[in-house]
């Protein structure tokens, strides 16, 4: 229903003010109540009703019984409570605004205040949490044939409206974005300036700065995942297999064991990776760069069919990352070539079109990686696919390496001992 068409249905014109901008006030409360319907009606009620409930039933007889819902739909039943509530409790609000019916009950700013501060939005961060890991959990499931029939199944219900489960799943994260819109027209068409401020304080408190929070939060998660997913598929190799001057006695190899790496990478967040080809002696072989806010890996793609991607690897895959994510399903790891390079010990150097063309090596640009005494130790010419994936690659480099300077200059990296420093400060 318009508003209109609501107060028709009322039988009531009582609540119908000739003041345009009360009209406008009263149209915009509307609109916060009637896509909320939408969005309880047509989103949490069939992702409830017809993905959850049919799941639950499926397991009940001893089918799909390894497949988590919660990992899936979270707390979709506690959105579906508060969701409900909230739009009984301000319909009544509205009914008692326009006159409909008299009754005490909450006004519309001690209403608001309340359900986003205690309830909307802190039921919404919890689901919007789990999204990330629920998109990772539902693409592992698809490639099961009794998984996708149950999922076939139920989007090909009428209340599903051509919509697929991902387009259902991601339904709150796009309610709790709309909030602050909303909330913001409510405020704009308030003619008592206190009460504007009030909602403006609501709309602050209770929607924008949690949401914020929350895209921190969720790409926070994003970068775990892919850092757990990373630290699984690398591979340190031994210095004794890095040069092979290096001979060591298999007698004394132990003394010389590697320090574990496993955390090296796990905190650190990964501004750019993929593939280029590495100029090696006279040959060009595929390496794979990721690029992080501290140092540069250069890995060299190692194809291994006998080895299998397990499950929680599996479960891990970001499916934005398709090229990685490809190299993963063919069973690829990412063998470390000589060492990781820190941003502060690093030299970029543009290779011009006149020189790539004599040299046969276009779109390239060399990185040079130097020692505490500034001398070269490691020199790299890297190929783009293109002149515009250079330009890319450069920016990228050139731009986190002023980064990391930048925060060194105004704090050192100082690891957990005293005695530790990082190398620029060495």
């Amino acid at each position: 229903f318009s508003l209109a068409e609501f107060l028709q249905d009322q039988l009531s014109q009582v609540g119908v003010t000739s003041d345009p901008q009360g009209r406008k006030r009263q149209e915009a409360i509307w609109e916060l109540f009637t896509s909320e319907c939408v969005y309880f009606l047509d989103r949490l009620i069939v992702l409830k009703e017809v993905f959850f409930v049919t799941l639950t039933n499926l397991q009940e007889n001893n089918c799909l019984t390894d497949v988590d819902p919660w990992s899936l739909f979270a707390n979709l039943k506690d959105l579906c409570l508060v969701s409900h509530s909230f739009l009984n409790s301000l319909l009544r609000v509205i009914k008692n605004m326009l006159s409909i019916t008299q009754g005490g009950g909450p006004t519309l700013l001690e209403l608001l205040s309340k359900v986003f501060q205690e309830s909307i939005c802190h039921c919404l961060e919890k689901y919007c949490l789990n999204y990330s890991s629920a998109l990772l959990y539902l693409h592992n499931l698809m490639s099961r044939e009794d998984f996708g029939s149950y999922v076939k199944w139920c989007e090909r219900n009428e209340q599903c409206r051509r919509l697929q489960l991902r387009d259902l799943l991601v339904a709150p994260l796009q309610r709790l974005t709309r909030y602050p819109l909303l909330l913001r027209n409510i405020a704009k068409r308030c003619q008592v300036l206190e009460e504007s401020r009030e909602l403006q304080s609501i709309m602050l408190d209770a929607a924008v700065y949690p949401s914020c929070d929350l895209e921190g939060k969720v790409k926070w998660l994003d970068n775990y995942q892919k850092m757990k997913l990373l630290r699984d598929a690398l591979v340190w190799l031994p210095v004794w297999e890095r040069d092979k001057r290096a001979f060591i006695p298999e007698s004394l190899k132990h003394l010389l064991k590697a320090v574990t790496l496993d955390n090296l990478i796990p905190h650190r967040s990964l501004l750019l990776e993929g593939k280029l080809v590495l100029s090696e002696n006279t040959k060009l072989i595929d390496v794979y760069l990721f690029l992080f806010d501290e140092f540069l890996l250069i890995t060299k793609i190692k194809r291994n069919k006998k080895r299998s991607v397990s499950s929680e690897q599996n479960h891990l895959r970001l499916q934005q990352n398709l090229e990685l994510d490809q190299l993963l399903k063919e069973g690829c790891t990412f063998t470390v070539l000589d060492q990781p390079i820190s941003l502060d010990r690093m030299q970029l150097k543009n290779i011009d079109q006149l020189n790539a063309s004599t040299s046969g090596l276009p779109h390239s640009f060399i990185i040079m990686h130097h020692n505490r005494y500034q001398q070269c130790i490691g020199a790299f010419i890297l190929q783009a696919a293109s002149e515009s994936a250079k330009r890319e690659w450069m920016s990228k480099i050139e731009g986190a390496v002023a980064a990391l300077l930048k925060l060194d200059s105004q704090q050192p990296r100082v690891k957990s001992s005293s005695l530790w420093l990082e190398s620029s400060q060495i």
